[in-house]
């Protein structure tokens, strides 16, 4: 009777899912076709319960902590999630629903600067999620092949193969471009203007200029929000590609300032590059133009303009080399590694895992330890691309000797589990 049970459930959860996906291939197919189209029946569609219910599941697995309510997943589910999305729906249904402020964290940075991230409540990241499924066909269908990240079906992998690519091309003139405080400086009525172009629906925008007009709490006072989405919420990253489609629109345009000069773009959110055999002082200056009318601030410091086959550039975590064949060969080759920032990481954070993790039995710790180096050594392994083969014996070294030196401290007696290599 449980396993009835349990069946009948995964089945229904597995029929809404279904019916997300197929409304979103219709919008996406209907906003292919028509470019001009705008939408104007939404908001109906992100309070019905599969909607919700799908946001719910996908807004768990995230995890995350919880926002400035300081209600839990677990305290969520305690109450009833079948009776939890019912009253939710009923408060978007009847436009009573009310976004809660941002909470405000700082994250440390790889350069040992603070990021800034801005984490909604559990309950307001539902209906962004669920919002989120509703418009994010449309714009999907404008969106251009350069951007990779935060899309569907879409991977930082992609963009390095990319990369790689133009490189073998001879598009080996490169502008790193590193934005200011991207996220926190977006412009609201800018970004609401490019937003009416394809939704017409007033009770979607008003949803999502509550979002945008959130206070942010932060050192035990609320703050308001005139610019920016937070980053770290569940739209924000969709909103961030509407922006900058912008600049993804102007490099390929076939009559543009970009295309007659052969430069490509690459972007994965914020982050991008442009290359080409030449990068011309007019196309750069016309970048300039754009981003100043748009509101952004380019980082003078971190933002460089190199020759790929003379100078090295990071992207993404993953380095690129023009080198030498193998054994002092004459031929060159272009090399994608792990940067070396991207091995501190993962040194850093596996230090982190030994200190706080000295308690645990070690085939819990085991069970900690290996999906942060699966996740890592899977991300810079792409088949054909990326030779990660010094880096993964550089972390090797360091599992053994960070392994070593744990268990030694654990117990004064020689660990079986250490001798059997039981960590990878």
């Amino acid at each position: 009777m449980i396993d009835e049970n349990l069946k009948g459930k995964a089945g229904k959860a597995l029929s809404g899912a279904e019916k997300v996906r197929s409304f979103q291939r219709k919008i996406y197919l209907k906003a292919k076709q028509e470019k001009e189209f705008r939408f104007y029946i939404m908001y109906d569609k992100i309070y019905l319960h599969h909607f919700l219910f799908e946001a719910w599941k996908r807004v768990k697995a995230n995890k995350g902590v919880p926002g400035y309510d300081k209600v839990t997943f677990s305290e969520i589910e305690k109450y009833g999630v079948e009776n939890y999305l019912k009253e939710l729906a009923e408060e978007l249904q009847t436009e009573t629903y009310k976004p809660q402020p941002v909470l405000r964290v700082y994250v440390p940075k790889a350069n040992g600067k603070m990021r800034p991230l801005g984490i909604p409540t559990i309950k307001d990241r539902i209906v962004q999620m669920s919002c989120k499924m509703a418009i994010e066909p449309v714009f999907e269908a404008d969106f251009e092949d350069c951007s990779f990240g935060f899309r569907p079906k879409r991977s930082a992998k992609q963009a390095i193969t990319e990369i790689k690519s133009n490189l073998k091309r001879g598009k080996t003139k490169v502008y790193d471009a590193d934005l200011s405080g991207f996220f926190d400086n977006i412009p609201h009525d800018k970004l609401l203007i490019l937003l009416e172009e394809r939704i017409s629906d007033k009770r979607v925008m008003n949803l999502i200029k509550k979002w945008l007009k959130c206070s942010i709490f932060e050192d035990n006072k609320l703050h308001k929000s005139s610019k920016g989405t937070p980053q770290g919420g569940v739209i924000s990253p969709l909103l961030a590609n509407i922006y900058l489609n912008l600049i993804d629109k102007a490099v390929t345009r076939k009559d543009g300032h970009f295309h007659k000069h052969g430069i490509s773009l690459i972007r994965y959110a914020d982050d991008f590059i442009l290359m080409g055999n030449k990068l011309p002082d007019e196309a750069l200056a016309y970048l300039g133009k754009m981003l100043e009318k748009m509101e952004l601030d380019i980082n003078v410091e971190k933002t460089k303009q190199i020759d790929a086959v003379k100078e090295a550039f990071d992207f993404l975590g993953f380095s690129f080399h023009y080198d030498r064949g193998i054994f002092g060969g004459k031929g060159r080759y272009w090399n994608v590694i792990p940067s070396k920032k991207s091995e501190l990481k993962i040194r850093e954070n596996l230090r982190q895992a030994f200190r706080k993790n000295r308690h645990q039995n070690n085939e819990s710790f085991v069970r900690i330890l290996n999906p942060k180096i699966r996740g890592w050594l899977n991300y810079f392994s792409i088949s054909g691309i990326s030779y990660p083969s010094k880096a993964k014996g550089n972390l090797r070294r360091y599992l053994d000797e960070s392994l070593y030196r744990f268990y030694q401290h654990k117990s004064q007696r020689k660990c079986k589990l250490y001798c059997r290599r039981a960590f990878v």
